[in-house]
């Protein structure tokens, strides 16, 4: 059973008929929520351009999450490290984890948040996209920042976010403990973790492999709710595959309504497969298996449902189910 740390990622999806500023809203009661339930940290993710997911800075709700709660640990799942200079990403998080001891991470992450060329450039201020080069130049600076220039104490808890082999590749090199974005690219997981665990460097960040796994873990009291929670983020995804980005966050209704091709319900279900959702007790066996498949240290769930309270019930199943089940 799941007897590692539990965490959340929030990518603050804005619904069909909400506005930008209700989602905000629900930010800090998501997470004094989360909190409550025992959850060991919560991240919020760098969106830009998108009319499903608000453009809502991470280092803004960390601030905001972290002023809202006061065990849970805050930060960036990721910020993207192209996007921002790296002085100024380390003074932001450098004070915020003088502000807010011991409790404030930093994950770093490479893409530039949006699917819109435009919108891409004009974040790069006109710059071509970042090379590998130039993205690894990108997180040492930053790292060095918080060392050399901000210096204070305590500093944030650096990770890098991966999805591929070449970013674990870079997080092996510098040390740094590991977010794997199963959640993405769950077929990349397995070859990103062996050459991340076979070419790791202690550093002062990390003094061994440490892997945190995010997975989609949708989770309601019967298979059938959770399949009717799950379908907005699915008509997001069939989107995605016909390389459609401006998709709004429908309600389940219009899902239930949405008509997949076969080749979309096809590549749907496979996805699904290797993510977590159902009843309780079928989303802790899945993150079971995920946890014995891949060795993680810890598992971060992302939730992308219509509705905060479908969401909040989702996260305190799963917690129940699994204290029940490691229970003494």
């Amino acid at each position: 059973m799941v007897d590692i740390a539990l965490s959340a990622l929030e990518v603050a999806t804005v619904q069909t008929g909400a506005r930008a500023v209700d989602t905000l809203r629900d930010t800090a009661a998501f997470a004094q929520e989360l909190e409550r339930l025992g959850y060991h940290r919560i991240w919020y993710a760098e969106h830009h351009h998108s009319p499903a997911i608000g453009a809502f800075p991470p280092v803004v709700l960390t601030a905001h999450s972290a002023a809202s709660t006061s065990v849970i640990r805050v930060g960036s799942g990721g910020v993207l490290a192209p996007n921002h200079a790296p002085i100024t990403l380390a003074e932001q998080f450098g004070t915020l984890a003088a502000l807010h001891r011991d409790r404030i991470d930093m994950g770093i992450g490479r893409g530039p948040g949006t699917f819109d060329e435009a919108t891409a450039r004009a974040l790069r201020r006109g710059v071509a996209p970042a090379t590998d080069a130039e993205y690894e130049g990108d997180v040492a600076a930053i790292l060095s920042f918080l060392v050399d220039e901000v210096a204070l104490d305590p500093l944030p808890e650096p990770w890098l976010l991966a999805s591929s082999t070449a970013g674990a590749a870079l997080a092996a090199k510098l040390g740094l403990p590991i977010a794997i974005a199963h959640h993405i690219r769950p077929d990349n997981t397995l070859a990103a973790l062996e050459r991340y665990r076979g070419a790791f460097t202690p550093s002062r960040w990390c003094e061994q492999p440490r892997v945190l796994l995010c997975v989609e873990a949708v989770c309601a009291d019967t298979e059938e709710e959770a399949a009717w929670r799950v379908g907005p983020m699915e008509v997001i995804k069939a989107g995605l595959l016909k390389g459609l980005s401006e998709t709004p966050f429908p309600t389940p209704a219009e899902a239930a309504g949405h008509p997949f091709t076969a080749q979309e319900r096809e590549a749907l279900a496979g996805f699904r497969a290797q993510q977590a959702v159902g009843t309780p007790k079928t989303v802790v066996h899945r993150l079971t298996e995920l946890v014995g498949e891949t060795g993680a240290d810890e598992l971060m769930l992302t939730t992308p449902v219509y509705d905060l309270r479908d969401r909040i019930h989702s996260y305190e199943l799963i917690k129940k189910y699994s204290e029940a089940m490691t229970a003494p």
